[in-house]
C-alpha cells in the first residue's frame, strides 16, 4: 500500500492510497481459497470447486467485499501511523467510473481512494495554578424556606362552597364559550373549569370580571388577547366569552403543620422544611456552579489560541443556528425586531460556535492528560434521565442510542466536561463570597463577545440565552422559581 500526502494546509489533509493491482489479487485469491473448502456447487465434490470457477462466479462479489474492508479499516489505521486525530469521520473518494470501477473488481487495476480531513491540532497545555475563581454562596434564610412552602400549601389549599359573590382569592367553577368575531375558535371552550381569581393564569382581563359573581350567574366577557400571543389567530384580537358560573369557593385557611407534610406523603413538616431547603440550595448551588464554570472557560479562552478544524466549527454554529430560528419562528419575530440582521447575526454566532469547539478540544486534552474517564455507571444514569424526558418514547429512545453511531457521545461530552472542570477546580484557587440571591442570579453584564452575542444588538434573546447557557452548559431552570399552574384541560388554553 502506498501512502502519499497530497494537501497538508493549515488543519486540512489529503492523503493520496494506492493498493497495486497484484496485492488485490493476492487477497481476493486467499479469500478464494479459503471459500473453496465452504461453498457448495451441484456437480463438484466438496472442496474440489476449481477455484477458477469460483473467481468466475464470486470474484467480484469478494472484491466488492474487499474494497469496502479496506475504505472502512484503513483510513483508521492510516491516521494512527502518522499520529494524527481527524476532527470528523474522513471523507474517503473513489473513482466514480464505471467502466474504471469494473477494473477494479477484476483486479486489473490498482485500486486508488484518496482520504480527505482535518485533523485535531496539537494542544500543548499550560499550567493552571495561576487560574482563580470567585464562588459565588448564598445562604437559604428560614424566611425563604417558610415562602416557598407557604407557595406549596397554597397549591394544595381546599376551597369550600360559599354563598354570595366571588371575591379576590375564591374559586370559581364555570362553564365558558370564547368567540372571535362571533365565531368560536379552537381551545375556546372548557365545562367545569375551575379558576382562583388572582392567580393569573387566564389573560390579562378576564378573572377582573369574575369578581362578584356568583353561582348560577351567567354573563359575557370582553378581553383582547396580547399582540404577542401564541396562537397568531388570536394575537390582538378581541374575544368575548359567554361564561356560566357554576361554583363559588372559598379558600380555607393555610396551615403549615404535619398534617400538610403528610398529605404531601411526608412524615413530618421538620422534614419537608428540610427537603425544601435542600431543593432551594441545589437551585441556587446550579447557578454558582455554572458561573464559577464560566469563570474558567473565560480563563482558558484567553489562555488558548489557535486554530480550529472548520468541521466541527460548522456543525456547532448550525445546532446554534438552528435554535436561532426555531425560536424566531414560535416567537413570530425577525432579526430586525431584535434589532440586529441575519448576517451579524450569523458572525457573533459563528464565534461562539469557534470559542466553544476551541475550549472543548482544550477541555479533552486536559481530560486525557489527567486521566479522567466516564464510568458505565455514570452513562448508565445520563441514559435514564433522557428516558424520564420523553414519558412513552423509552423504546425508540434506546434503539436510537443503540443503532445510532456517535449518539452515545452525547451522553458521555457532557459527564466528561463537568469531571475535568472538577478536576480544574481541585487544582486553582477558589474563594468563597457571600451574596444574596439577587446578586446570583444577576445576569453578567460583562464577558466576551462571543460569548455574549445576544447583548445589545444581538440576536433573538430566547435564542440567545440558551446559547450561553449551552456555553456554561446550564440546565433550563437556574434559579428558584414558582412553578407553573397545571393546565386541567386543553380549551384553557386560549383563556389562559
Amino acid at each position: 500500500m502506498q501512502v502519499t500526502e497530497t494537501l497538508a494546509e493549515g488543519l486540512k489533509r489529503e492523503i493520496k492510497v494506492v493498493i497495486p493491482k497484484q496485492d488485490m489479487e493476492a487477497q481476493l485469491n486467499l479469500r478464494l481459497a479459503d471459500a473453496k473448502d465452504k461453498v457448495r456447487i451441484n456437480g463438484f465434490r466438496p472442496g474440489k470447486v476449481p477455484v477458477a470457477h469460483l473467481k468466475k462466479m464470486y470474484g467480484k462479489s469478494i472484491m466488492a467485499d474487499l474494497v469496502n474492508e479496506i475504505v472502512r479499516e484503513r483510513p483508521g489505521q492510516i491516521l494512527s501511523e502518522r499520529g494524527e486525530k481527524s476532527a470528523t469521520q474522513p471523507s474517503v473518494a473513489m473513482t466514480e467510473d464505471e467502466a474504471e470501477a469494473e477494473k477494479i473488481l477484476n483486479a486489473q487495476v490498482d485500486f486508488e481512494f484518496t482520504l480527505s480531513y482535518e485533523v485535531i491540532p496539537p494542544i500543548e497545555l499550560k499550567p493552571t495554578n495561576g487560574l482563580s475563581v470567585v464562588r459565588e454562596v448564598v445562604e437559604v434564610s428560614e424566611d425563604e424556606v417558610n415562602e416557598q412552602i407557604e407557595k406549596i400549601a397554597e397549591s394544595a389549599r381546599t376551597f369550600e362552597t360559599k354563598k354570595g359573590k366571588a371575591a379576590e382569592g375564591d374559586r370559581v367553577t364555570m362553564n365558558y364559550l370564547g368567540k372571535v368575531d362571533g365565531e368560536a375558535f379552537d381551545g375556546g371552550a372548557a365545562d367545569d373549569a375551575e379558576l382562583v381569581l388572582g392567580s393569573g393564569r387566564f389573560i390579562p382581563g378576564f378573572e377582573d370580571q369574575l369578581v362578584g359573581v356568583k353561582a348560577g350567574d351567567e354573563k359575557t366577557i370582553t378581553v383582547t388577547f396580547p399582540a404577542d400571543y401564541p396562537a397568531a389567530n388570536l394575537a390582538g384580537k378581541e374575544a368575548a366569552f359567554e361564561i356560566t358560573v357554576k361554583d363559588v369557593a372559598a379558600p380555607a385557611a393555610i396551615e403549615i403543620n404535619d398534617e400538610l407534610a403528610e398529605k404531601l406523603g411526608i412524615e413530618s413538616v421538620d422534614r419537608l422544611k428540610e427537603i425544601v431547603r435542600g431543593q432551594i440550595e441545589s437551585q441556587y448551588g446550579n447557578v454558582t456552579r455554572q458561573k464559577v464554570k464560566r469563570q474558567i472557560l473565560d480563563q482558558l479562552d484567553e489562555m488558548y489560541q489557535f486554530d480550529t478544524p472548520q468541521g466541527l466549527v460548522d456543525a456547532e454554529f448550525e445546532n446554534i443556528w438552528r435554535q436561532i430560528n426555531t425560536d424566531l419562528q414560535q416567537s413570530g419575530k425577525t432579526f430586525e425586531d431584535e434589532d440586529t440582521t441575519e448576517e451579524d447575526a450569523r458572525a457573533e454566532y459563528r464565534k461562539l460556535a469557534e470559542r466553544r469547539v476551541r475550549l472543548g478540544l482544550v477541555l479533552s486534552e486536559i481530560g486525557e492528560k489527567a486521566g479522567v474517564e466516564v464510568t458505565e455507571e455514570e452513562m448508565q444514569r445520563a441514559l435514564y434521565a433522557q428516558l424520564q424526558q420523553f414519558p412513552g418514547q423509552q423504546k425508540e429512545i434506546l434503539d436510537f442510542f443503540r443503532n445510532t453511531p456517535g449518539a452515545s457521545a452525547s451522553l458521555r461530552a457532557p459527564i466528561f466536561e463537568e469531571k475535568v472542570v472538577d478536576k480544574l477546580l481541585s487544582e486553582i484557587n477558589v474563594t468563597d463570597k457571600t451574596v444574596t440571591k439577587e446578586e446570583l442570579l444577576a445576569e453578567d453584564e460583562d464577558g466576551d463577545a462571543a460569548e455574549k452575542p445576544a447583548k445589545k444588538k444581538a440576536a433573538p434573546k430566547k435564542a440567545a440565552a440558551k446559547a450561553e447557557a449551552a456555553d456554561a452548559g446550564e440546565g433550563e431552570e437556574a434559579a428558584p422559581k414558582k412553578k407553573a399552574a397545571p393546565k386541567k384541560k386543553a380549551a384553557e388554553d386560549s383563556a389562559e
